[in-house]
């Protein structure tokens, strides 16, 4: 069978669809990959996988670059006629959609999210709503990450029927086991994620700066890309000593060992929080807000705290809640958070239903 996939980055299918990839080659699959170069290719052909080099705008809205894209995807599926398409992330799963539509391509879409453009208003949130109608309306099946992404497509009228929820990516229980809780000398919080307004950078920091001046034994690391301009604002509180800022990381786990507690404060609109799910396999507690995609993970009191999205009061009032904790009810915290991903949220359940999906 010819698998063609259509994803907008290397890094996050390589990451969290390894073990598929490696699973459809298994099985004598051949398996196309059509997205952006980047470092993680390298590593998917080795696999098996035979690349195809697309540039994908990824957060860009110039209409003509989109266009390009579509009759790149268009010219890609007429030439390798596959029997299957699996698309990921919004692009992707759009254009890519039309474009097995027209060709009488099965094909089977993975909301990793709605993105931004689902929640503000106006015309790009109209024509959005539109190519879902037109992508989604003769796809095999669309894999939904959490509940809150289904009920969107169903009010936007895309049959029920071809809707499946899925536990977002899974994680791989193996590569993410279980770690020596540390010790009680400092209590050490960590933030793993696109630097941006949305994703509670600035609740993130406010907490920070409260916290670090009340609590002189913490630490608050943060992890990741500055996508917007908050490079100088780092920079002075890491000078000052508030948080420790890394940059981006290729491997959390060295962050994770050292680390008491995950803080995803986002308000993005999230498929299945990675962050949260990666912190919980490894025995870490989690603070995150009431959102799809995150709050599916916390049991409240019992493996983390859900705080009110973009409510710096209240993730501060929690995150205290926390340090005045025992270590021992810490430990005990991250290792419910374990036993809730093993139960819900292991990868294999993921494979499984595109295998059944694939058919």
């Amino acid at each position: 069978m010819k698998i063609l996939i259509l994803a907008n980055n290397d890094i996050g299918l390589y990451n969290f669809r390894r073990e598929l990839l490696e699973k459809l080659i298994s099985e004598k699959n051949e398996v196309y990959i059509s997205l952006p170069y980047g470092s993680k290719v390298d590593n998917m052909v080795e696999m098996g996988c035979r690349f195809i080099d697309t540039s994908v705008d990824r957060r860009g809205k110039n209409p003509f670059k989109d266009l390009i894209l579509f009759f790149r995807y268009f010219k890609i599926i007429k030439k390798i006629k596959p029997d299957v398409v699996l698309t990921y992330t919004i692009k992707p799963n759009l254009y890519g959609g039309i474009c097995c539509r027209l060709n009488k391509i099965k094909c089977i879409a993975n909301v990793t999210g709605l993105g931004s453009a689902s929640e503000n208003k106006g015309l790009l949130n109209k024509v959005v709503l539109k190519l879902y109608k037109i992508a989604f309306a003769k796809n095999k099946c669309v894999f939904c990450q959490n509940q809150g992404n289904l009920n969107y497509l169903v009010n936007i009228g895309i049959d029920k029927e071809r809707l499946i929820l899925i536990p977002g990516s899974g994680v791989n229980l193996q590569h993410f086991n279980v770690l020596e809780y540390p010790n009680d000398n400092t209590i050490e919080f960590l933030f793993i994620g696109r630097i941006m307004q949305a994703k509670g950078i600035e609740q993130y920091l406010d907490t920070a700066s409260y916290i670090r001046e009340k609590y002189i034994n913490t630490v608050f690391h943060i992890l990741g890309e500055c996508e917007e301009d908050y490079k100088d604002k780092l920079k002075e509180l890491d000078d000052r000593g508030i948080i420790k800022y890394h940059g981006l990381q290729s491997d959390i786990k060295p962050f994770l060992e050292r680390s008491h507690c995950t803080i995803h404060p986002t308000y993005y609109p999230e498929g299945m929080s990675n962050v949260l799910l990666e912190s919980s396999a490894s025995g870490r507690p989690i603070i995150t807000t009431n959102k799809s995609g995150c709050k599916e993970i916390v049991d409240d009191g019992v493996n983390g705290f859900i705080v009110t999205e973009k409510d710096s009061k209240d993730l501060i009032d929690k995150v205290e809640k926390f340090i005045q904790l025992s270590n021992q009810e810490r430990k005990v915290m991250g290792l419910a958070g374990r036993k809730k991903v093993e139960n819900e949220f292991d990868r294999n359940i993921v494979i499984n239903e595109y295998l059944k999906a694939i058919g």
